[in-house]
């Protein structure tokens, strides 16, 4: 019978005919000549790149059928090259076949896509992740055990060495949805890994928009994964310590983002899980110095009550919010920072600034309330109600702060959520919504109600609001952009073409 399955691995040199029963025979009889397993496998392989598509989908659809023992690794190997196929029905049955042998062997299909991520062509590499990014997540729990997961850290890890900001990306995806890494362990885990992406022992270079990208890349990977147990106190030491003094001088290659505004609203997001700080006072400082940049003065007053010809300083509400939100809650951790650390006269030139702060934010509220009265459904879906909306929230998160550290002595117990989060129990007589904002207008300020009393002539400030006062997604905004291995290495010269 030797003679005559030779005589079937003969039949991919032959015609069509001879190439389509040939490529259903060939694995039929596999397992029954052990000893011709390498001949059996590479004809098969010839009929995988033969250049008639029914027989290339015929003989990929039989592939599952060689991978036993030994040579499941090398069929996992195959495929995964067969993965660069751009005929939709061929790429389907290539997956499926990866999904059917990851149920023989999830360990050894993984070695084949992994072999391949770390030495095969960029095209292989990319749609590899890819495969994994997608179809781990599907595969049942008998299939994805404890030492499957640990198997695909392990290697994930060594993927990790060189990578793109997207391929970073899918990688947190997949080793986020594992199940071994739900725990605070295992979250703290993730974070390093973060961290180490992050590279958070160099110096930063705000005039390097790769280098800036690389941080906010990796910043919001880490900001889903912290939590009272899981801290960001690394994260936020950087940016206290490193990015806030160089925030007016960062740079991006992403066009059209406030990057300062991104900044801090990470910062923002990741101050509630702070854990202890090695240098909290002269963070605190950075971040108590930086705030009273966005809170001005105000303007001097001539002797006839007239402003004195300055202009009136913009409000910046949405940069305010962030850092008045971190301040407080870094604040919490060294309650007296305000009464015992400032000198008296700083903290006069502060209260001043608040109040000024608050008297332009009471007009705007009232002004926001009155726009949106009545409001309802529909009507608050509009691109100007949406970003009057949004509005309401960051001045009333404002306001709710200013209040607690006019406190006497200043008071950190009050909780916020940040505008751009979504709000789980909305406060009564006030419109909530959680919906992304992208005009780039600010809301119209309507004139001002009548006034009680000569003596309380105030022309509020102007308020400036920034064209992302919406929530932003974290995988949407920015960054490298599409495998150019820009800022995250390209990833150095690999052998090319079959490695079969």
């Amino acid at each position: 019978h030797k003679d005559a399955y030779q005589a079937i691995l003969d039949g991919v040199k032959g015609g069509a005919k001879e190439k389509r029963l040939a490529a259903q025979f060939i694995p039929k009889f596999f397992k029954h000549f052990p000893e011709l397993a390498d001949s059996a496998i590479n004809a098969q392989l010839d009929l995988c790149e033969d250049e008639d598509v029914s027989i290339r989908r015929q003989a990929i659809k039989e592939l599952p059928q060689f991978a036993t023992g030994d040579n499941l690794p090398r069929v996992a190997d195959i495929l995964t090259q067969l993965l660069q196929s751009d005929d939709s029905a061929e790429f389907n049955l290539v997956n499926n076949a990866l999904l059917s042998i990851f149920k023989m062997d999830a360990k050894g299909t993984l070695g084949g896509l992994f072999s391949q991520i770390l030495q095969g062509e960029d095209i292989v590499r990319e749609r590899a992740i890819k495969f994994l990014s997608t179809k781990l997540k599907t595969l049942p729990e008998e299939v994805m055990t404890k030492e499957v997961e640990e198997f695909i850290l392990t290697e994930s890890k060594k993927v990790l060495e060189d990578v793109t900001g997207e391929e970073f990306v899918l990688f947190m995806k997949i080793l986020s949805g594992l199940k071994s890494l739900q725990t605070v362990s295992g979250r703290q885990q993730l974070v390093e890994l973060v961290a180490e992406q992050a590279d958070l022992e160099q110096t930063f270079n705000p005039s390097d928009p790769d280098c800036v990208d690389r941080l906010l890349q990796c910043t919001r990977q880490a900001v889903p994964l912290f939590s009272k147990n899981v801290h960001s106190t690394k994260f936020v030491t950087y940016f206290c310590e490193h990015v806030l003094p160089n925030l007016s001088s960062l740079t991006t290659p992403v066009e059209g983002l406030d990057i300062q505004l991104e900044v801090l609203k990470l910062l923002a997001e990741m101050s509630s899980f702070c854990g202890d700080m090695e240098k909290l006072e002269s963070n605190l400082k950075k971040l108590f110095d930086k705030l009273l940049e966005y809170m001005p003065l105000p303007p001097e007053e001539a002797e006839n009550g007239e402003n004195a010809g300055n202009e009136e300083p913009k409000l910046q509400f949405s940069y305010v919010e962030c850092l008045l939100y971190s301040f407080h809650q870094l604040g919490r951790k060294l309650p007296d920072f305000l009464t015992g650390k400032l000198n008296a006269e700083k903290l006069k030139d502060f209260k001043i600034r608040l109040q000024y702060f608050a008297r332009g934010l009471q007009v705007y509220i009232r002004q926001l309330r009155l726009a949106l009265q009545g409001k309802t459904g529909e009507a608050l879906k509009t691109e100007e109600n949406k970003i009057k909306v949004v509005a309401l929230k960051i001045t009333n998160n404002i306001n709710v702060l200013i209040k607690d550290l006019f406190h006497i002595p200043p008071s950190y117990k009050s909780t916020v959520t940040l505008s751009w989060k979504p709000v789980q129990k909305a406060d009564a007589g006030q419109k909530r919504t959680t919906e992304d904002t992208t005009s780039s207008s600010p809301p119209k300020k309507s004139p001002a109600g009548p006034k009680r009393d000569a003596r309380q002539i105030y022309n509020p400030p102007s308020g400036k609001y920034s064209s992302n006062l919406g929530s932003f997604s974290y995988e949407q905004r920015g960054g490298f952009r599409g495998g150019r291995g820009r800022g995250w290495g390209g990833r150095g010269n690999r052998s090319r073409g079959r490695i079969y």
